[in-house]
């Protein structure tokens, strides 16, 4: 009988990081997997293959998933979608102190990426090719902007909530006005074309800094799946991404040579596009992405990988990477008003 080892999914929403992380897991047989939410409505609470599931008080959310730990042996929690890392990313100290491990970035990381700002500032300092960006607080900070721009929060844009595409002045100012009443500072980011592609980069290190490996994918847009908002000015993509996964050396070696800069240690996904042969960074998340199954599936699974380090030291091995196209869907499923979720 292969070893089960505890993990905790903290977010297991239908079609979302905490999905595709469940499928990691599962495929390599070799975890029981928990899983836990704040909806009774989450998808994973009814999806086969979990050893069981739990609805935590949004309130008292990292004291819940504690609790969850505790009882339940749990070894290691894996963050399923922004809110999660950015809750119990902090306390990873505490959680190592009653022998659960947080499966994301460091501390300092996660700080460093969960304002935007402050990311794209701390980048050009460090001498990072990045689209122009800068933040305004107030209306009239909105002086010389060449357009097309892209508007989006400085915190919580995962799936590219809250991203406007805008094309002149009329547009800034109603998008920016919008932003600042909902969520109080704007972070305003030069277009990119998609001339020379968009790509997401999974950039895997290990928790003293040395680097595993990266796989590269460039996105395609050809259904709305993957299509956030498209105009006669651009495209802004989704959280769900699909394409060709091959070498692009050139865009690995600059995603690698971001996640040295900022001192990542652990799973690291940087979206970018290119020009001139340069990827500029417009999205760096300090964990593992929604594309990590898509990853697994091409060969390297990110998160048994990194599981198996911090929990059994089984050293890394990059393996061979198979090169082609990563296709998605969604499913489908049906809970009973009496099997929901209490």
């Amino acid at each position: 009988m292969k070893l089960q080892i505890p993990v905790l999914i903290a977010g297991i929403g239908g079609a979302s990081l905490g999905t595709e992380i469940f499928k990691c897991l599962r495929d390599t047989a070799s975890y029981s997997i928990y899983g836990c939410d704040i909806s009774q409505y989450a998808y994973g609470h009814y999806q086969e293959g979990f050893t069981e599931t739990f609805r935590v008080n949004r309130y008292k959310y990292v004291e819940s998933i504690r609790e969850i730990c505790t009882n339940n042996g749990i070894q290691a929690i894996v963050p399923g979608g922004e809110e999660p890392l950015t809750l119990l990313g902090p306390c990873a100290r505490s959680f190592a102190d009653i022998g659960v491990a947080i499966a994301a970035n460091s501390p300092e990381v996660i700080a460093t990426c969960s304002n935007k700002g402050s990311l794209f500032k701390r980048l050009k300092e460090l001498n990072i090719p990045t689209p122009e960006t800068f933040t305004v607080r107030d209306i009239s900070e909105v002086k010389d902007i060449s357009y097309p721009c892209v508007i989006k929060p400085v915190t919580e844009t995962g799936g590219s909530s809250f991203v406007f595409l805008v094309s002149d002045r009329d547009e800034i100012k109603l998008y920016i006005s919008y932003l600042l009443k909902n969520r109080g500072v704007a972070l305003i980011q030069e277009y990119i074309p998609l001339d020379e592609g968009e790509f997401t980069i999974g950039v895997l290190s290990l928790p003293n800094g040395r680097l595993v490996g990266s796989i590269a994918m460039q996105r395609l847009f050809n259904t709305k799946l993957s299509v956030s908002a498209k105009t006669n000015t651009g495209l802004i993509s989704s959280g769900y991404s699909q394409g060709l996964i091959d070498d692009f050396l050139a865009v690995r070696v600059q995603a690698e040579r971001i996640a040295a800069a900022i001192n990542s240690a652990g799973p690291l996904n940087i979206q970018g596009r290119v020009r001139n042969g340069t990827l500029l960074p417009f999205e760096i998340n300090p964990r593992f992405s929604a594309s990590t199954y898509l990853r697994s599936m091409a060969g390297l699974n990110e998160i048994d990988t990194y599981l198996r380090y911090i929990l059994l030291g089984d050293e890394p091995v990059f393996p061979a990477v198979k090169f082609g196209y990563y296709l998605r869907s969604l499913q489908e499923t049906f809970v009973g008003k009496e099997e929901v979720k209490q």
